[in-house]
């Protein structure tokens, strides 16, 4: 619902709403948008026309709100499972725990009613990615199967977090498609491959490390479950600094000139979203720090989305 301000609801509709939003991890979602939104400006060098920027906003947010209720459908049983064990009631300071987790497991929507939202978000992306250009349809639809595997992986294999790498790159792959027909298969490989290392260390790693204790209870093979925290945590910092690398690479192969100072802004970036955590968590070994990774990390495309208007802007 991007076009209407909350503010303009009653109390009473934005009260109803809220469990919805909690479904689909909408604060988390809305940061998630500045991923497709970056990748296409940096593919481009510059901006799309206005229609492309409106139908893509309202794409990406769609598709963004049907994934991550999608993720709850999924796992319904076994969310209602750990509900029953007093689970997730200590995340406030987790981003995705900033509107209730998980609410049909908590009884504040019924299983049909998110299938119902999910499936009307879900029709709005695949329309907006039909108009944008057909190959954003087949990124989108495989997206949406390869969460569901994610899901179903839970408890056979930690490996399941290439998975969700291949998840997460998909939007930006498909915002490449929507602005340029033909895109340079380089950029797309450093694109992909920046993507991907990111979501491993700065999102995947993190975020079942904030769920360990819960997750080992109940059998689950996260990489912090399976590997331990202390291996878990090398391979975040390894994640990170290829993420790193590969985001000054993603920057050289594309068209967008910037000058110096937005150069050490990058950097700067790269430091304190990424490096700087997940250095913090390989000396702790603390969920808190592991939490703050991830929330950090998760802003880390939007801080890069910023820069680049900047360059764009005033170039």
């Amino acid at each position: 619902m991007p076009a209407i301000p909350l503010q303009l609801l009653s109390p009473q509709t934005r009260a109803q709403l809220r469990p919805y939003w909690a479904l689909s991890r909408t604060p988390h979602a809305v940061v998630d948008m500045a991923t497709p939104a970056l990748a296409a400006l940096l593919c481009l060098g510059g901006f799309p026309s206005f229609g492309v920027v409106i139908l893509g906003l309202i794409t990406v947010f769609a598709g963004y709100t049907s994934v991550y209720a999608l993720n709850d459908l999924v796992d319904y049983r076994t969310d209602q499972r750990k509900m029953v064990d007093g689970l997730y009631s200590d995340s406030e300071a987790y981003l995705d725990g900033v509107l209730p987790r998980h609410p049909m497991a908590q009884g504040l929507l019924s299983f049909q009613q998110g299938l119902i939202w999910t499936l009307a978000w879900g029709v709005i992306a695949l329309g907006g990615a039909y108009l944008l250009n057909p190959v954003c349809v087949v990124i989108f639809l495989a997206g949406c199967l390869l969460e569901a595997l994610y899901c179903w992986l839970w408890q056979m294999t930690p490996y399941r977090a290439v998975v969700n790498g291949l998840v997460k790159t998909s939007g930006a792959i498909a915002a490449v498609f929507a602005v340029q027909p033909h895109p340079s298969a380089l950029f797309l490989v450093v694109l992909f491959v920046w993507i991907f290392f990111w979501e491993i260390g700065g999102q995947n790693i993190p975020a079942d490390w904030s769920d360990i204790s819960e997750d080992r209870r109940f059998g689950a093979r996260t990489i912090p479950v399976h590997f331990g925290p202390r291996r878990a945590s090398v391979l975040a910092v390894l994640s990170l600094l290829a993420a790193f690398l590969f985001s000054v690479v993603l920057l050289l192969v594309s068209p967008l000139t910037l000058w110096a100072p937005l150069w050490l802004a990058v950097l700067l970036v790269n430091a304190y979203c990424l490096l700087l955590p997940v250095v913090r968590v390989l000396d702790t070994q603390r969920r808190e720090d592991a939490m703050q990774l991830f929330n950090k990390a998760s802003h880390y495309p939007l801080a890069l989305l910023a820069i680049v208007l900047v360059g764009l802007l005033f170039s």
